[in-house]
């Protein structure tokens, strides 16, 4: 299903994301491959494997399989992510206002997290403007500080998300370069040959 929910979102920006990166927020899509999990060792991997069950990301094992459905609804954007065809961690976006003073509200279970985008070099890029938990506004200092972007590499879609935490550093990341389905390929343009 087509949306214009991101480009509205974005306005005259949108151009300056890369043409694939467009087209999957316009159509939506599929996106499937390996990621690899990485948590460190120590009170830092402790740390960082109690948050990976908490949102649904696999703690053991370092690479997995994971499919990436996105969809337009009624609601806002819709990123399902599914583990090694077993854990599904499903979010929703939602748009409020426009670029530069708008946001995105990600909500995934009672966790809101809200974010802004930076667009570097056609990429993607996150910034956690704050956080809730139900009706409670969480102070970002002692929650663990999120880093995300995802960006076209050739012709197919690099990501990566980590959490990090002050005097710990990275307690979790996962990150990984996805190809589209098959059907999805023709539709998007995606080049998935290997390179």
């Amino acid at each position: 299903m087509s949306s214009t929910l991101v480009a509205d979102w974005f306005g005259s920006k949108f151009n300056d994301l890369h043409p694939l990166l467009q087209q999957l927020h316009k159509h939506g899509g599929q996106l499937t491959g390996s990621v690899e999990v990485d948590i460190p060792n120590g009170i830092a991997g402790k740390l960082g494997m109690r948050l990976a069950k908490k949102v649904g990301i696999p703690s053991t094992g370092r690479t997995h399989k994971l499919v990436v459905t996105i969809s337009h609804h009624a609601d806002g954007l819709h990123w399902d992510r599914c583990f090694d065809d077993q854990t599904t961690v499903k979010s929703v976006f939602k748009p409020v206002g426009t670029l530069p003073d708008g946001y995105w509200i990600e909500s995934t279970g009672p966790l809101r997290l809200y974010l802004t985008v930076e667009i570097k070099d056609g990429g993607w890029h996150w910034r956690c403007l704050k956080m809730k938990m139900g009706n409670w506004s969480l102070p970002l200092w002692l929650l663990p500080g999120t880093s995300a972007f995802k960006t076209i590499e050739s012709g197919q879609y690099r990501f990566y998300v980590g959490f990090n935490l002050p005097l710990f550093g990275t307690i979790l990341s996962y990150s990984g370069l996805l190809t589209p389905s098959t059907i999805e390929n023709a539709h998007l343009g995606f080049n998935t040959l290997a390179h």
